[in-house]
């Protein structure tokens, strides 16, 4: 009896301290999601609101005085409407593309061949070791991609990462025993990888569809560096220029004094609410496609990331 006794009040400090642990995380939490959240919120209520009070720094919490002028300059620009299209087009044929290569690597990778060590090397060795901007520059005009559409599709289609993800998923979730039963019944390599292996593996293609499509979507660089006519220039691209032009022309009012600069700036204004509309626009794409795999995403990822 006296142990139990002498024992209870050490459970009930255990206790207490456990719930002020919880209590720190939850405000923790709380604190990390608000200062995540909060960027993008403002962008949102930026977007609606007048232009003058946004660039005067009074939109803070709310929108405030309502106006859908910047989704208007948006909506009513051809070169952005056909650059949003052209990152459409270059997001999803990339990522299909990615996904047929990164699986076929990754089932190849799981399987025992001659030489398998030395092909793992070269895949790691590439994701320390690139050959620089200049040298790929080249190969990419010599091979017949500069200013071509499919050079969008084709740059960054394998990411080394996602390929030794989804090797760990497929050799942590799909039992060898499946393989020796396919090989028994006369399936070969390809058979067993379509008609296994591929339906088996949907929770980590969805996975990889919204890393390789995130990337895509995302993807100025490539445009910028690859692509001459303005034609095929995806949207961040654009978005990009859009960005740098308004903060050169920032530094120019600033430095005017006079009765069209007042004009001028309220176009600056105005143009800075379609830059924020534009954000939006271009976001929800991605928000869209990691909403709609969420349900794969924490599982695949768990998965895939932990042998045995």
């Amino acid at each position: 009896m006296s142990d139990v006794k002498t024992s209870m009040p050490r459970r009930q400090k255990e206790i207490r301290a456990d719930r002020i642990f919880n209590v720190f995380v939850i405000v923790m939490v709380v604190l990390v999601l608000l200062i995540t959240l909060y960027p993008l919120y403002l962008v949102i209520i930026c977007s609606f609101s007048d232009p003058a009070l946004v660039t005067s720094g009074q939109v803070t919490l709310y929108p405030r005085g309502m106006t859908l002028v910047g989704y208007r300059a948006v909506f009513q620009n051809r070169e952005l409407i056909h650059s949003f299209f052209n990152s459409v087009i270059y997001t999803v044929s990339g990522t299909i593309l990615s996904l047929v290569v990164t699986m076929g690597a990754a089932f190849t990778l799981s399987r025992k061949f001659p030489g398998k060590k030395l092909f793992s090397f070269i895949f790691a060795f590439t994701m320390f070791f690139n050959g620089g901007l200049i040298p790929t520059f080249l190969t990419v005009r010599d091979v017949g991609l500069y200013n071509k559409a499919m050079v969008c599709v084709i740059m960054g289609c394998v990411s080394v990462w996602n390929v030794m993800l989804a090797r760990t998923y497929i050799t942590s979730t799909i039992p060898e025993a499946l393989y020796e039963a396919a090989d028994l019944d006369g399936a070969s390599q390809i058979q067993y990888f379509f008609h296994i292996v591929i339906p088996l593996s949907g929770t980590i293609i969805a996975v990889l569809s919204v890393y390789y499509g995130v990337a895509r979507w995302n993807d100025y660089w490539t445009g910028l560096i690859y692509l001459n006519t303005r034609s095929l220039l995806p949207l961040q691209t654009i978005l990009k220029e859009i960005l740098a032009s308004l903060e050169s022309s920032r530094e120019l009012l600033m430095s005017m004094v006079s009765d069209s600069a007042e004009q001028d700036a309220e176009l600056l204004n105005r143009a800075q609410i379609a830059k924020y509309c534009i954000i939006v626009v271009s976001t929800v794409p991605a928000v869209v496609l990691y909403l709609c795999m969420q349900k794969f995403f924490v599982k695949g990822v768990m998965i895939g990331s932990v042998k045995g």
